[in-house]
């Protein structure tokens, strides 16, 4: 196996200290939707933005203190529903969020040489909060590193129970334009309320919905030969990064024409499913399920209103035996993520919201590949007033696809995905095979990283 470099250790002169808004913010209890609280969703989404000029961090605080006047919930901490079991909600308690300053002996440039193959050394650039349990880790820590050279890295931990993609963007370009216009008002106003999304009174599930399972009392769920995630999880894995440039998704898409109109996710994630199922060499006829964000905000009637940072996405689901896929070509994965996308209705999202008041249901993960798509929310174009990052990515990888934006190339995708060790050239492979011409020179990325998950 290769071995990545390892970044040198932060040097910490202070200890960090927490950010409080700068004025009087509303103190209660926020309420959590059924597709905020998700046990899939019990985590903090980990940024990672390197710029080539840093930013005063007394300007950083300060701007940081001036936002969470208006994004407040993330400065107070979850907790524990007394009301409801198993719920989640935010006291709103003004606690503050952690930020931390650190230097490392390393140049922005350095690290960009790294910049495709994460490795659990980058876990440094963000500082580990000590706690319990995750309920007891603030919902946003931020730490800013400056570099040798003058340049910063800034990594964001933003728990997903408060915001989705869509929200943590909105939030971050807030920060930023306090940071560089503070006398002009925000585009766009945080939306706290979640009861946009309550669940029905009584619940009524109208659907059937293949991205949950439900697991019976005293199980953890599927843990047999056919649980690939439990299958992943148990092996050494190596990250995969591969960037796609336009020439490669068209190349792609042109499996699909004429009988076929597809968008650049849709191809590229039926693309990347097929070549997991094929590199994993998974029994012909074993049911395995691509999971991915969608959006929903303009989906449910009446429409979410701008500006809602809570979880506004839904998982499709598309379904094959490996087989279908396997002997298929692109254009059969294209066909079943579309029609996925298309149940994606009002009544459906409701029924599905309603489904999650029962706990015992959980999202399937064992016989699944999920995606989710950073690529097309804005996130490459953040500035604090030196530039936009030249590099902006997850500071680890999963089994868990990302689609990620290029920093420069706004219609290129890179692909980051751990796999397993022992199939990690195969994937690669045949995520390139199918490029022909189009590849020389590009698909850029094959890298790999010892000791498996980042």
């Amino acid at each position: 196996m290769l071995k990545l470099p390892e970044l040198p250790d932060c040097f910490y002169q202070n200890q960090p200290t927490l950010i409080f808004p700068s004025s009087p913010t509303p103190k209660h209890s926020l309420y959590l939707s059924n597709l905020d609280d998700q046990k899939f969703l019990r985590f903090s989404i980990k940024y990672l933005y390197l710029f080539k000029k840093s930013i005063s961090l007394d300007i950083l605080k300060y701007s940081l203190s001036k936002v969470l006047v208006h994004y407040y919930p993330l400065a107070g901490r979850l907790r524990a529903s007394t009301e409801v079991d198993q719920k989640l909600e935010v006291d709103c308690n003004g606690e503050g969020a952690v930020f931390a300053e650190a230097f490392m002996d390393i140049t922005a440039e350095e690290f960009l040489d790294l910049s495709m193959k994460p490795n659990k050394s980058w876990r440094k650039l963000l500082y580990r909060v000590e706690a319990q349990s995750f309920l007891d880790i603030p919902p946003l820590v931020v730490q800013v590193t400056t570099l040798r050279c003058g340049g910063m890295i800034v990594c964001t931990s933003i728990n997903h129970c408060v915001c989705d993609g869509i929200g943590t963007s909105q939030f971050l370009h807030a920060w930023a334009q306090i940071t560089t216009k503070r006398n002009l008002d925000l585009p766009i106003l945080p939306l706290h309320s979640r009861h946009v999304l309550k669940p029905r009174n009584p619940p009524e599930t109208t659907f059937t919905h293949p991205q949950y399972v439900r697991i019976a009392p005293g199980e953890n769920g599927h843990l047999d030969m056919d649980d690939i995630n439990h299958f992943l999880r148990s092996q050494p894995l190596v990250p995969s990064s591969l960037t796609f440039t336009a020439s490669h998704i068209l190349h792609l898409k042109k499996q699909c024409v004429p009988s076929l109109k597809c968008t650049t996710f849709e191809v590229l994630a039926s693309h990347t499913w097929r070549s997991w199922v094929r590199a994993l060499d998974l029994s012909p006829s074993l049911n395995v399920k691509l999971l991915f964000s969608v959006n929903v905000r303009k989906k449910l009637i009446p429409e979410i209103p701008q500006g809602y940072y809570g979880n506004g996405f839904v998982l499709g689901c598309a379904q094959s035996c490996a087989q279908d896929l396997v002997t298929s070509n692109v254009y059969h994965g294209v066909k079943l993520v579309q029609q996925a996308k298309s149940s994606l209705t009002d009544d459906y999202v409701r029924s599905m919201i309603d489904l999650l008041e029962d706990k015992s249901v959980k999202t399937d993960l064992p016989m699944s590949l999920v995606i989710s798509q950073w690529s097309k929310l804005g996130l490459e174009d953040l500035d604090f007033g030196e530039g936009k990052p030249l590099h902006m990515g997850p500071l680890t990888s999963d089994i868990y696809c990302l689609f990620l934006p290029v920093a420069g190339d706004f219609d290129a995708v890179r692909v980051l995905l751990s796999v397993p060790e022992s199939v990690h050239e195969k994937f690669e492979y045949y995520m390139k095979e199918c490029l022909g011409n189009a590849a020389n020179g590009d698909a850029k990325g094959s890298h790999v990283e010892e000791n498996g998950f980042c």
